[in-house]
């Protein structure tokens, strides 16, 4: 009987589709070990390092390839890349973690700025983690969205290299974004939560309220010139 074959989620989905065929993949937070269990199914890449700080989720990913019947994954039961050799893979893939926490794994790991290409899918704090990137010698060569549950997430695909700084409207709604179907929606995300930020702002007893109220208000106002553009 042939073997199931796993059906990801749209999120991991998008993911899987950027992931370039025949490379040596590591998946860091693997989780339940989906995209590389999917990938190496469909045949589309050579190997698998499949990494976590939890055992149990370890298990779950080593439960995942027998459930599956997929041999080549190399299970790793540490923080972040502290376990893996830049030698050992050419693809890195961040997903489904705060941007702080993907900030944290990267500035421990400075070699994957070496030639490595990173697939990155941070949960939040999305601007936080593109100012880092530019300010920490790597560059983006791709941005996209996906929706997954409601939600609006950005995937950035980045390498080492020089980059310019980034303004506010830039590190929050990205800037290879132009084009993609959802990037109307992202902005108008964005700049709804920035008029949200305002207004708590100036009801708020902070005396610098009345000014980075004016400050959310203007990037609001830019995003949704961008996004009346459109």
């Amino acid at each position: 009987m042939d073997q199931k074959q796993l059906a990801l989620q749209p999120r991991l989905c998008r993911l899987a589709q950027l992931v370039p065929d025949g490379c040596r993949l590591t998946d860091v937070g693997t989780d339940h070990g989906y995209l590389p269990v999917a990938l190496l199914q469909q045949g589309r890449i050579l190997s698998a390092i499949a990494s976590d700080i939890g055992a149990e989720p370890l298990e779950h990913a080593r439960r995942t390839a027998q459930q599956y019947g997929v041999k080549g994954i190399d299970f790793r039961l540490c923080s972040g890349l502290s376990a893996i050799a830049p030698e050992e893979t050419d693809v890195i893939v961040i997903a489904g973690m705060g941007g702080e926490t993907i900030i944290a794994i990267l500035s421990a790991a400075p070699w994957t700025r070496n030639g490595h290409m990173l697939l990155l899918q941070p949960m939040t704090k999305a601007a936080d983690l593109r100012h880092w990137l530019v300010d920490n010698g790597y560059t983006f060569t791709a941005e996209c969205l996906v929706e997954d549950k409601g939600r609006v997430y950005p995937i950035l695909t980045v390498t080492g290299g020089a980059h310019r700084s980034l303004t506010e409207a830039e590190a929050l709604c990205g800037i290879l974004l132009e084009g993609d179907p959802l990037y109307g929606v992202y902005l108008a995300e964005h700049a709804a939560k920035l008029r949200r930020s305002a207004e708590g702002l100036r009801r708020s007893s902070d005396p610098n309220g009345p000014a980075l109220a004016a400050q959310a208000d203007a990037l609001a106002a830019e995003l949704e010139e961008k996004r009346d553009a459109i």
